[in-house]
């Protein structure tokens, strides 16, 4: 496969330097106080950060405001600088905030790998969190199950939902999309492909029946996810159309039943229409033309530091997901 392309709190927090004095509130400090911060509240700030502010941050951290508060104002009294600033519109990060962010998280993702490579179990540890589309829910959860089987150290938590999930603001680790991955900041790795066809019911073909090919499509009600363009291929030749219809949704499953119950044609991958073939409710048309397979992509956010967690899920997409060789 391709190789990747740019895109719980504890009370026993520990310290860089365990003897070192105790800052001062917006004052000057010494080099020594500087690196002197704990790693919890380096983790805290950039939840904060993530999470557009404390409230936020607190409930994603499962703590009190308090607490989240107190370890904001340490590492601000450390710096000697404003990290974040209230608005009449809640909270944002000052200048200062937004730079010592990239700088907080690459500290943390490393401290997290020294502590996974150096685990004396050697054990995957901590919570990855996962997002990824409902309508992809059952084939990836074998997926899930067997992580958590051969991790049985590691918390998995997944949540399903046909939305786009920005996954730094809502605090994932990562995420699995699946179709025509879009430009973004996000690192990406390709797992593996769905092949898509286009299909409609046994009773809507019986009433329109099935268009001869690309230059017939017009005539037909479409079902998509959009405004997405059909690139048809066959031989050397490829052949866009823009489907026009009434029906839309952001859900393939609800794209599938509109299909099924006559509304009109749709494109959808093999893992989605499967029980619609076996049942009879679909038929694949225009078999003589291909679309372009969907990609199946694990995601998530730029860092100098690729953690185990991540790696680990990684590699099992990729044993689950891959097409075999030859």
């Amino acid at each position: 496969m391709a190789a990747d392309t740019v895109l719980p709190d504890t009370s026993r927090a520990t310290p860089f330097v365990q003897d070192s004095p105790p800052a001062r509130r917006y004052g000057r400090t010494s080099f020594r106080d500087r690196i002197a911060m704990e790693i919890e509240d380096l983790r805290t700030f950039v939840e904060i950060a993530n999470a557009g502010g404390v409230n936020s941050a607190a409930r994603r951290l499962g703590l009190a405001k308090s607490i989240v508060s107190r370890r904001l104002l340490r590492v601000e009294e450390t710096l000697g600088v404003q990290l974040l600033a209230r608005t009449t519109r809640g909270a944002a990060l000052t200048e200062a905030g937004s730079s010592f962010k990239e700088h907080a998280a690459n500290v943390c993702a490393i401290i997290d790998g020294a502590r996974e490579e150096l685990s004396p179990d050697g054990l995957l540890h901590g919570l990855l969190r996962i997002a990824a589309p409902a309508s992809f829910a059952a084939q990836l959860a074998p997926t899930l199950a067997e992580l958590a089987r051969r991790h049985p150290a590691l918390q998995v938590h997944t949540r399903f939902n046909d939305r786009y999930v920005d996954l730094v603001t809502e605090g994932f680790d990562c995420g699995v999309r699946v179709g025509y991955l879009a430009d973004s900041s996000l690192v990406a790795r390709k797992v593996g492909e769905v092949p898509v066809r286009l299909y409609a019911s046994p009773d809507y073909l019986a009433s329109h029946g099935e268009p001869e090919g690309p230059w017939a499509v017009a005539k037909h009600a479409a079902i998509t996810p959009g405004t997405d363009a059909w690139h048809f291929q066959r031989d050397d030749a490829t052949y866009t159309v823009h489907p026009q219809g009434r029906f839309k949704a952001d859900s393939a499953f609800a794209l599938a039943e509109a299909a099924a119950a006559g509304v009109g044609i749709t494109a959808l991958g093999d893992i989605v229409v499967a029980p619609y073939l076996a049942s009879g409710a679909l038929r694949p048309i225009m078999t003589a033309y291909t679309l372009p397979p969907v990609g199946i992509f694990v995601v998530r956010p730029q860092a100098q530091h690729l953690a185990r967690k991540v790696r680990v899920f990684i590699d099992l997409m990729v044993e689950q997901f891959a097409e075999p060789a030859g």
